[in-house]
């Protein structure tokens, strides 16, 4: 897997898996497959959720090879953005939080038609998000 590899071979893999991407039947499920075996940190302290402009390249994330729930979202979509597939492609970043389980979701959403980083169950349908989440934070990739 990439995240093992030196950081040359690592963005070789990514550039590799990117391609891959264009003619996947099921991009969704792939990048979410690809990103969910990234190191998890619990809370990448390099990374300012709340200001899109304090945050590090994509190349920067993968240099330090550490992710969280949040850093995965963002290269989940940078993973599709830098796709012709997806060039056009609209995403959003949303932090969700659910008091009920006292839980917080980074979520990633794909022309508000798919759900990526919800769960370990892979990617949803938009209108299948639960209703009973509070909104902290939406930031659209630019």
């Amino acid at each position: 897997m990439m995240f093992n590899l030196k950081l040359e071979n690592r963005l070789e893999y990514w550039l590799e898996f990117r391609r891959r991407l264009e003619k996947s039947k099921t991009p969704y499920i792939d990048v979410w497959e690809f990103w969910k075996s990234a190191p998890f940190i619990p809370h990448n302290q390099k990374i300012d959720r709340y200001n899109q402009n304090s945050w590090p390249t994509a190349w920067e994330i993968i240099a330090d090879n550490k992710y969280d729930d949040f850093t995965k979202s963002i290269m989940m979509a940078y993973t599709l953005k830098l796709t012709k597939k997806f060039a056009n492609s609209n995403f959003i970043l949303q932090t969700l939080v659910d008091n009920l389980n006292h839980r917080e979701y980074n979520i990633l959403i794909v022309d508000q038609a798919w759900v990526l980083n919800l769960d370990d169950n892979g990617p949803i349908l938009f209108d299948k998000l639960p209703d009973s989440f509070i909104l902290e934070n939406h930031i659209e990739l630019r």
